[in-house]
């Protein structure tokens, strides 16, 4: 099953043992090899492959949905070894894949390790502070179970200003006829466009008001927004009051589980009212610029692992791709022995 749609992303799924009583939509091209001539699995690896890739890509019309129209992909040449060679190119193809993708999930581990444990430093930092030895005081609030007792709680509206009124939301279409695309265009979770004019200029906080984001945190809520650029209205735009930190501020609701005051099922919502009403722990300014240069020191000390994960995943993922490339085109051939090498290695980790 291969979307006709957006060929770049690749999405082409493989059903082995498919029931012949499946629905899919219009966005798709169903097809089911003739197992005399071609191994459904060798077709499958011909599909994900870069040769396939660059094929759709160049095929495909439409600018904001390019889509591969039936008679290109019929078009799509497919080299045809013969069907012992295919069998034998899937297999050895299954096995060196699942090992590389093996140790590409190793590496995602070792990333959401990092990650978590990253998040923790900070989350720790932003509503406890620095000083382990701080006097600490219970609170009633549920989310803050305590906190330093210096520390004032406060309501999100309390401690920062709301700039709401000023965001304009610009369509699509808007935004396709501007000619001079020169200022960011923000919208729930980082830029989205580029646009002719700008709405705000300075540095300013923005959180999502809606969408599944809030839920699943898989893109962080808060972020910093510097310069002239423009919002659209899926974002709350904020700014400390009384020089408040602002680095300090995006941290520290980066860290609070706002699904909390998230409102509806199938579209979350974070209102501006809820918002303004949840409550924080919050040091005085200086202690906050503390807090934020700890977090700088930190985040320096974790990037370079990070992105020395980051290559070694790219660097897998750019092989897997060339492996199946050479396979399926015959730049690789692929021998018994190629195949029991790569069996032997993969019982070995095993």
């Amino acid at each position: 099953m291969i979307s006709s749609v957006r060929p770049n992303l690749q999405a082409v799924a493989f059903f082995p043992e498919a029931s012949a009583h499946l629905v899919c939509s219009t966005g798709f091209n169903v097809v089911e090899p003739q197992p005399s001539r071609l191994s459904p699995q060798f077709s499958y690896y011909h599909l994900i492959s870069e040769n396939a890739r660059q094929y759709f890509e160049a095929a495909a019309t439409g600018v904001g949905y390019p889509a591969v129209g039936d008679k290109d992909f019929n078009a799509l040449a497919v080299p045809l070894p013969p069907l012992p060679e295919q069998q034998r190119i899937a297999t050895y193809l299954d096995v060196s894949c699942a090992a590389i993708d093996g140790a590409i999930a190793a590496k995602q581990s070792q990333r959401a390790t990092l990650d978590a444990l990253r998040k923790s430093i900070i989350k720790h930092a932003v509503t406890m502070g620095l000083n382990s030895l701080v006097k600490t005081q219970h609170t009633d609030v549920e989310w803050i179970p305590e906190m330093p007792q210096h520390w004032r709680l406060v309501r999100v509206k309390d401690v920062m200003e709301f700039f709401n009124t000023i965001r304009v939301p610009l369509s699509a279409a808007d935004r396709g006829v501007m000619t001079e695309k020169t200022y960011d265009y923000y919208g729930a979770s980082g830029v989205i466009d580029k646009v002719e004019a700008y709405l705000f200029d300075g540095t300013y906080i923005l959180i999502a008001e809606d969408g599944a984001n809030l839920l699943t945190r898989s893109k962080p809520l808060a972020f910093l927004a510097s310069g002239k650029f423009w919002v659209n209205n899926h974002a709350h735009i904020l700014k400390p009051r009384w020089d408040g930190d602002n680095a300090f501020f995006v941290a520290l609701l980066e860290s609070q589980d706002l699904s909390l005051v998230v409102t509806g099922a199938a579209q979350p919502k974070l209102t501006m009212a809820n918002l303004g009403r949840f409550k924080l722990a919050v040091p005085h300014v200086a202690e906050q610029k503390q807090i934020t240069a700890f977090i700088q020191e930190k985040e320096t000390e974790f990037y370079p692992l990070v992105a020395q994960i980051e290559s070694q995943i790219s660097t897998l993922t750019a092989y897997r791709k060339s492996l199946i490339h050479e396979c399926v085109t015959g730049q690789r051939r692929i021998s018994e022995a190629d195949v029991r090498r790569a069996q032997s290695r993969s019982e070995q980790h095993d």
